[in-house]
């Protein structure tokens, strides 16, 4: 039952909203759990269209424009410190397939990109109490994602069954989903039209493996970083001097010291 009422609603959707639409979430996040007054925002856009919808940050599209531009001017300088500008904590994709209820992440390791489809069911126990958020009259919803309980709101004034992340499965689009230790917020901001969804320019081929595999992959790659831009194999890698390479190694290491608190614990 659960499954037809999804793709009913899926069906809907595609014939209310045959245009491609945006949906622009802020993201809230604590992402240093030794130092949780540290707090960080970012926008992030929900692309639908046609029974498909893709997840990512603004500073995604903005950093593949700029290359781009570069590309068709054949110039490939730039200033630091605009590049430092359009990093981000969430640097993945995320497509879902409404037929189907496949879940795509995708996301680089290194050099190499990697995708893997998400082989958890997302359960939700939805609950009475309604609250109005902006425009939206929503209904509150639970689940246990990630090894964290995450309390979400939808709206059936949206019939789509989808939301920011890998959320979705409710009667109606997630206007805010956060968890309950108050390190992540997903709310939404803004809903337009667009042309077309975002299509991203992906260097390289991308490497499917399983959700553990890449887990594992992502475990290595914490613990000796480097390996990863040096030797032969994927990407084209080419060989570091010592020096070079314990630079690296302390400069992505650092990185990851201040990034030890992510969505999915588990």
């Amino acid at each position: 039952m659960k499954k037809i009422s999804l793709l009913l609603f899926a069906l809907f959707a595609q014939m209310t909203f045959s245009q491609a639409n945006r949906f622009v979430y802020q993201v809230t996040m604590k992402p240093d759990s030794t130092n949780r007054s540290t707090i960080k925002t970012e926008t992030a856009f929900l692309d639908i269209s046609d029974g498909n919808s893709v997840f990512y940050p603004e500073n995604r599209l903005k950093r593949d424009s700029l290359f781009s531009r570069m590309r068709q001017t054949g110039n490939f300088t730039f200033d630091r410190s605009q590049m430092q500008n359009l990093q981000t904590n969430l640097d993945f994709t995320i497509t879902k397939e409404y037929a189907t209820q496949k879940k795509t992440y995708k996301a680089r390791i290194g050099r190499d990109q990697y995708a893997y489809d998400e082989d958890r069911e997302m359960t939700w126990n939805i609950l009475p109490e309604t609250e109005k958020i902006g425009d939206y009259k929503t209904q509150k919803a639970e689940t246990q994602f990630g090894g964290r309980k995450w309390l979400a709101w939808f709206t059936p004034e949206i019939p789509i069954p989808d939301g920011p992340y890998k959320f979705s499965g409710l009667p109606g689009l997630i206007v805010k989903v956060e968890d309950t230790a108050g390190d992540y917020s997903f709310d939404l901001k803004e809903a337009k039209k667009i042309p077309a969804p975002a299509a991203f320019n992906e260097r390289g081929q991308t490497i499917t493996v399983k959700r553990a595999a890449f887990l594992k992959q992502q475990e290595q790659f914490r613990k000796d970083p480097a390996s990863a831009f040096s030797g032969p194999g994927r990407g084209g890698r080419m060989q570091t001097d010592p020096a070079q390479r314990k630079q690296l190694t302390d400069r992505l290491k650092e990185q990851a010291r201040g990034n030890n608190n992510p969505i999915e614990l588990e």
